[in-house]
């Protein structure tokens, strides 16, 4: 659907297109972005749809692909920048998919199922409370599930990818399917998700482990990110992905950038591949940032830095 002719969105259209579906949950026109990311920037999208259960969102897929109007998804807003213009057509937020529980129980592991919108942090706490291994590493990332496969999250030598086991995905084509981890072709913060698919749901297995170790490294790694990530600040988290070999970080701090700033946005001071908000900052502000940062990588080390984030939508006037 991206490369498809884009519409615009307004409340007419959208009663018009779900007027024969069966379609429940939360709409909103015009809403902006910025009250659904943890940058909090953003400008308005043409319809913010949150669909109440999964009849819901197929019907909505459906209806849109039908009037050729693309959409996106978004969890819990976590490693997102929406640009000051907004997104053309519609955002559809899963924050009412989180539901999780064991799936399946064996003498040495779990297999755990988890709504796509389910929040990471639920996870990793059920895992330590009950002392299973294998997503110790995700404490204190932030976001939903869905999220957390599609960008393969991961730190201290855990990713997602390590513990999952199949996905369930929605397409307005192909309806409702499952695919196994291996067929999405998870790599360091990437995964090749066929277009315009929607991830539903995710099976995980983890280890049986004793509770006391689960809950000591968990507890190590979150205290190394409280000592050494500005968690408590508006950020979207790591911004560029680390080259082959090195830290962006690392070559970010070493290159003077730390506490460079255009308009509102600024380069951490405690972890240099963190952008923060520091208040009203606009997309504007810190994509020029980025862009900054990013020549000034280039110029010290000769190495060209990808960006982590996700970037969703249109300048303003386009």
């Amino acid at each position: 659907m991206a490369n498809k002719k884009q519409s615009i969105v307004d409340e007419r259209l959208w009663r018009k297109i779900i007027s024969s579906r069966e379609v429940r949950g939360e709409v909103k026109f015009k809403e902006t972005m910025k009250a659904h990311t943890y940058l909090q920037i953003g400008g308005p999208a043409d319809v913010f749809v949150c669909p109440q259960d999964t009849v819901s969102l197929e019907n909505i897929l459906a209806a849109l692909n039908e009037e050729r109007i693309p959409f996106v998804t978004v969890g819990g807003g976590t490693n997102i920048l929406v640009k000051d213009g907004g997104v053309y057509g519609a955002v559809i937020s899963l924050k009412n998919f989180r539901r999780s529980d064991i799936a399946k129980e064996e003498k040495d592991m779990v297999m755990f199922f988890a709504e796509a919108g389910t929040p990471l942090q639920k996870l990793v706490s059920f895992s330590k409370e009950h002392g299973y291994s294998g997503i110790e590493g995700l404490v204190g990332i932030p976001g939903s599930v869905g999220g957390a496969i599609a960008g393969n999250a991961g730190a201290f030598g855990y990713s997602i990818k390590n513990s999952l086991v199949s996905v369930r995905m929605m397409n307005p084509d192909k309806g409702i399917y499952e695919m196994s981890a291996s067929e999405l072709g998870l790599e360091y913060r990437a995964s090749k998700m066929p277009e315009d698919t929607v991830i539903l749901s995710a099976n995980m297995r983890l280890r049986k482990d004793v509770k006391e170790d689960v809950a000591k490294r968990i507890n190590s790694f979150l205290k190394q990110k409280r000592e050494t990530q500005p968690l408590s600040e508006m950020s979207a988290g790591c911004v560029f992905k680390n080259p082959e070999g090195a830290s962006a970080g690392k070559l970010i701090d070493e290159a003077g950038c730390k506490g460079m700033r255009i308009g509102n946005a600024e380069v951490s001071r405690m972890h240099a591949n963190f952008f923060i908000n520091k208040g009203g900052a606009s997309a504007s502000d810190f994509l020029k940032l980025m862009d900054e940062v990013k020549k000034k990588i280039m110029k010290v080390f000769g190495t060209e830095l990808e960006p982590e984030i996700r970037i969703l939508g249109r300048d303003v006037n386009r």
